[in-house]
């Protein structure tokens, strides 16, 4: 996938990418493979699987959630999908990149500064220390490849408020996870609302875009600390 045939696939996703736009992904898209060459961002490197793993990748979100002027997390951003992605795309987006490894926050505000974006913050924090003093702060929380998804819940839905949405970029055995993930859901006060499967045009691999609502207030107890989640995931 080169740059045209992004353009043109996202229109399908009602999203209208500027001139400005293209070059702000053209340029995030040189930074990050500089970047890459000295620190492990991705293992993505040629430009059209970048184009289309990362990029588009990231705007296929569009098919579950009408980005608009949202107050949005990107919880475990890494080099910035889908956060950054998102807000390139849609510029009213106030976003918040959340990452614990400093060395991509470094890059993330290289990328920032490089194309000038405004109400784009990025946060060099664990999801559980951050969010001691932003709970339910968020109409949205995206996240792309960072845990399973039982977990995830568990990281992610205390910082949305009540009827927030959370959106996670899941793989092809979305089934099993969303299995395991039954109990958290009801811990965590929330319910699935919708499940999309897609894929790539390179790939025949399915994957999943699947959309929580928030019900009501998370209890303080969670989330809990990292190490206890991940040996015992509610």
């Amino acid at each position: 996938m080169n740059f045209n045939d992004l353009n043109s696939s996202v229109k399908k996703l009602s999203i209208n990418l500027t001139s400005t736009q293209i070059f702000q992904l053209k340029t995030y898209m040189s930074l990050l493979k500089e970047w890459n060459k000295v620190m492990n961002l991705t293992a993505i490197n040629e430009d059209e699987e970048i184009i289309e793993k990362h990029f588009y990748d990231s705007l296929l979100g569009q098919l579950v959630i009408p980005f608009t002027t949202q107050k949005v997390i990107d919880v475990g951003s890494g080099a910035g999908f889908p956060g950054l992605v998102l807000k390139i795309a849609f510029p009213n987006l106030d976003v918040t990149l959340l990452e614990p490894t400093t060395k991509r926050c470094n890059f993330l505000n290289e990328v920032i500064n490089k194309l000038n974006l405004q109400q784009v913050n990025v946060i060099n924090a664990r999801a559980e220390e951050y969010v001691l003093k932003n709970r339910e702060k968020y109409d949205i929380v995206v996240s792309r490849g960072v845990s399973r998804l039982n977990i995830l819940l568990e990281l992610c839905i205390p910082f949305l408020k009540v009827n927030g949405m959370m959106l996670a970029y899941k793989g092809k055995r979305i089934e099993e996870e969303l299995f395991e993930a039954s109990n958290a859901l009801n811990a965590l006060h929330s319910e699935i609302t919708s499940k999309v499967m897609c894929s790539l045009p390179s790939e025949q691999e399915n994957r999943a875009l699947v959309l929580i609502r928030k019900l009501k207030s998370t209890e303080q107890k969670y989330p809990r600390n990292y190490g206890v989640i991940k040996k015992r995931p509610l």
